[in-house]
């Protein structure tokens, strides 16, 4: 190792050694080594963050909305075209099941449940963006179906409120043609969201063009809602006033409720979690 033990050995130029010294059995010789050390090139990487066009379980889900709505209107389009009809031409009939099959139903509750799915999509994605926390605390699969499934209580319950609001105000055929106008704006709000999810998902849209085109949809559908309210239940008008508090009253004030009890559920998840 060494020629000379009063010589000390010059330092290695090559940066993958290391020079240290040791003192031998003689302890008055002083020895250096050199020992090889491995240096790992390039920096730790940082994880991606969760992001919803990477999620597996939301392609298979619009795949699935896709199918199922092509099934429907390539099997129940003209049932589907005589709703439209009878929304704006305000037919009289006092059941949607007098003039459908047991097919025509399945489809339509196959609508339904497809429009509760893409508005739980479009929360997902809302508190995706607003909450960025929850996605890294939480399951996403656990966060859509609590949005999925808040959706569908929610027009379960409406539902519930119209029959029973019905029962107690109006006659038993008027509140029929209520409930399937309102049944028809479900079905097709659930086509016009369809592609308002592809492009939330997949072309990442902005949080205020996310707000923006569901307030459009949304706004749009309600007006539809007093259309056929004021076809239906206005005949004077000292009734206009009272149509327009009960329009706020079942219209505005539970998308407002929902709203809140979602930002509950989120505060309750990440309290959990």
């Amino acid at each position: 190792m060494l020629r000379d033990t009063t010589s000390v050995v010059p330092s290695d130029t090559l940066p993958l050694f290391y020079q240290g010294q040791f003192v031998s059995e003689d302890s008055l010789q002083l020895t250096e080594y050199h020992s090889t050390q491995e240096y790992v090139s390039g920096f730790e990487g940082a994880p991606l963050s969760y992001s919803p066009r990477t999620d597996d379980v939301i392609s298979l889900t619009l795949l699935a909305c896709f199918f199922l709505s092509s099934i429907a209107l390539a099997r129940g389009k003209k049932f589907l075209t005589q709703q439209v009809k009878d929304f704006v031409l305000h037919r009289e009939r006092t059941s949607i099941f007098d003039s459908s099959t047991a097919a025509d139903v399945r489809y339509l509750i196959v609508l339904t449940v497809q429009t509760c799915v893409l508005s739980g999509i479009v929360f997902f994605n809302y508190f995706h963006d607003k909450q960025p926390m929850l996605m890294e605390r939480i399951s996403p699969l656990l966060l859509l179906g609590v949005y999925v499934g808040s959706c569908l209580v929610y027009f379960f319950l409406k539902w519930i409120i119209y029959m029973f609001l019905g029962w107690v105000f109006f006659d038993k055929n008027r509140t029929n043609i209520w409930l399937e106008s309102y049944s028809t704006l479900i079905y097709y709000a659930g086509f016009a969201l369809f592609p308002f999810v592809l492009f939330l998902v997949y072309f990442d849209l902005t949080l205020t063009n996310l707000i923006r085109f569901g307030l459009t949809i949304l706004i749009f559908t309600k007006i539809l809602m007093f259309y056929k309210w004021i076809k239906l239940f206005f005949h004077q008008l000292n009734t206009l006033f009272l149509l327009i508090l009960y329009f706020c009253a079942l219209e505005i004030v539970p998308c407002l409720l929902l709203y809140q009890v979602l930002i509950q559920i989120n505060n309750i998840l990440l309290i959990k979690f």
